[in-house]
């Protein structure tokens, strides 16, 4: 026998002893239990009006969960709050439409935050979005005032300080429209923004006070009619060594822009048009296309880590190469074996990293049975929406050792299920903390709801 052979073999025995080991300690990692029932804790806010939140919660560096509830009334505001997980205690924090200075213009409210928070020197950073819409042509339009009242006057940027409990209003989207996506560059205080429905992007600078309008991104955006229609990205990556941005838009393609450039470039080397995708129309509503759904930048990596809405596949994007890896599919097990597809026609935006920085949690949909028949939803939607009944699964996946676990349904604890599922933040103590409807005394209405530290049961 050569010595080269036996090199190869004593390697072969190596690599074999340890895929046995793996094999034979099972127990070493948790496995997924997707049949198990888990038990939600509800809070009350005490917001009788409140509607659909996309986004709008966060962690701090305080150990509270800041949050924002939706309205979808013209004279009535998103409300503000902050829990202490510690105390169980909820602050409200302010009316969005008073602290953007408009409380007595008699103008359409300011109902929604549909951006997660940002922090930076002790501030809290975030938008405001118009809750209110008229429905035409079977899309969502900005909503037609009544009684009196005067049109929406765009969305705001805010800033909490966490110290003294006061927000300070930054300014407003220079197209008078509503904030629908918010980036930050927190080494260099600078905001990137999205509007909806013309699909603007602009800049603010923190420390200089100055708005940037860097134009239309994406056709017409979501006011476009036919093939001026572009469904808006509702997601930015922050590489916070260079301060780049990265964006997509519905054809697929991956944007960046970089500090000071007022352009964005196209990276042409890849982009976001997979088979395991889907194949979809760019200028017809009810999907997000091909733009991913919800992203985040991994500074370990220096990585995008994201999900494509509409197929539930996770994916990570290396922008120096450029290279997209397909990594795994992070639906539910129940909707794997049916081949069931996400009920919300756009996809789930609860997708977040946790205090760890290599677990990814993700909220997502399952089906439902009824005497033994599942329920099937409606086979296409014009708009962001449900298509049918669904139960909600609590998904995390470890990037260091590419572990994909399902730890079942989550329920209330009278056992509705929570519906409508679009945002997530991670507690210091691993407990997940998301807003979905619930029935409370006959009428349904959205809140705050916390799942347990999902990794206890395996301690």
């Amino acid at each position: 026998m050569t010595r080269k052979l036996l090199i190869i073999l004593c390697l072969s025995a190596a690599i074999a002893g340890c895929r046995n080991e793996t094999r034979e300690n099972p127990a070493s990692l948790p496995v997924s239990t997707p049949d198990a029932r888990i038990n939600a804790t509800v809070y009350d806010s005490g917001f009788e009006h409140s509607h659909d939140t996309y986004n709008g919660l966060s962690s701090a560096s305080d150990g509270k969960i800041y949050y924002v509830l939706c309205s979808e009334l013209m004279d009535v505001a998103g409300q503000f709050y902050c829990l202490d997980p510690e105390t169980g205690e909820i602050e409200h924090l302010g009316d969005l439409t008073e602290l953007c200075g408009e409380k007595d213009m008699k103008v359409v409210a300011q109902g929604k935050c549909h951006t997660n928070f940002h922090e930076m020197q002790g501030k809290l950073y975030f938008s405001t979005h118009l809750g209110y819409y008229s429905i035409i042509d079977g899309m969502e339009k900005p909503g037609i005032p009544e009684k009196g009242y005067g049109p929406y006057r765009g969305g705001h940027l805010l800033a909490l300080d966490l110290k003294t409990r006061k927000t300070e209003d930054l300014g407003i989207a220079p197209d008078k429209c509503g904030i629908l996506t918010m980036g930050m560059d927190t080494v260099r205080g600078l905001i990137y923004g999205l509007t909806w429905p013309l699909g603007n992007l602009f800049r603010y600078n923190v420390f200089s006070r100055e708005m940037e309008d860097l134009g239309p991104f994406t056709g017409r955006g979501e006011a476009g009619k036919g093939q001026e229609y572009r469904v808006i990205c509702r997601s930015f990556a922050v590489n916070h060594d260079d301060g780049s941005v990265y964006l997509t838009n519905a054809e697929g393609d991956i944007k960046r822009l970089r500090p000071g450039q007022n352009g964005v470039e196209t990276i042409a080397e890849e982009d976001m048009r997979k088979d395991y995708f889907g194949t979809y129309e760019i200028f017809t509503s009810g999907s997000m296309a091909y733009n991913w759904r919800q992203v985040f930048w991994h500074e370990p990596e220096k990585k995008i880590y994201g999900v494509h809405g509409n197929s539930g596949y996770l994916f990570r994007f290396d922008p120096e190469i450029p290279e997209m890896e397909v990594l795994e599919r992070i639906t539910s097990i129940p909707s794997k074996r049916t081949g069931m597809g996400d009920q919300f026609s756009y996809g789930y935006l609860g997708f977040k990293p946790g205090p760890d920085g290599h677990t990814i949690y993700y909220l997502t949909g399952a089906p439902v049975y009824i005497e033994g028949k599942r329920v099937r939803g409606a086979a296409t939607t014009s708009r962001g929406e449900a298509k049918g009944l669904e139960d909600l699964h609590l998904i995390t996946y470890d990037i260091n050792n590419g572990l994909y676990l399902d730890h079942g349904a989550v329920f209330y604890p009278d056992g509705q299920r929570p519906l409508y599922v679009n945002s997530i933040a991670i507690g210091n103590d691993g407990t997940v903390y998301s807003m979905g409807r619930i029935n409370r005394n006959g009428k349904t209405v959205t809140d705050l709801f916390s799942i347990p530290d999902p990794f206890k049961k395996y301690d």
